[in-house]
């Protein structure tokens, strides 16, 4: 059974940090590219970050040079940091998985592509 498990969302102040984990269990994680979405209120859901199977990343404008993806493949899990929060961050973050067959065939935040998503975490980004 497949499943991808989000933690680590909360409330932050402006300015601050936060690192989001998720578990993934019932594939072969490393064979998969990986990505975080978030989708705020009333928004379309949107690509943060994606990892390949080959360590290749790609952020979304909006993140740039503020959120850290990262996987450890011996653990199954994949991460993002994020630093320097602002209140445009707020949303809920979905980890997602789509074989790496996929990866280099479809633009990475297409959304569609991806196989497996987890339940989601709320981060909220206010003072």
């Amino acid at each position: 059974q497949v499943q991808l498990v989000e933690s680590g969302g909360g409330l932050v102040q402006p300015g601050g940090s936060l690192r989001l984990s998720c578990a993934a269990s019932g594939f072969d994680f490393s064979d998969y590219c990986m990505a975080w979405f978030r989708q705020a209120p009333g928004k379309e859901r949107e690509g943060v970050a994606v990892i390949g199977s080959d360590a290749v990343i790609i952020y979304a404008d909006s993140v740039k040079g503020r959120f850290t993806i990262l996987r450890d493949n011996a653990k199954n899990t994949l991460y993002l940091q994020m630093n320097s929060l602002k209140p445009e961050d707020t949303a809920m973050y979905y980890c997602a998985g789509r074989w790496r067959g996929a990866c280099s065939r479809f633009p990475w935040a297409e959304s569609w592509t991806y196989d497996y998503w987890g339940q989601g975490t709320q981060v909220s980004v206010s003072s």
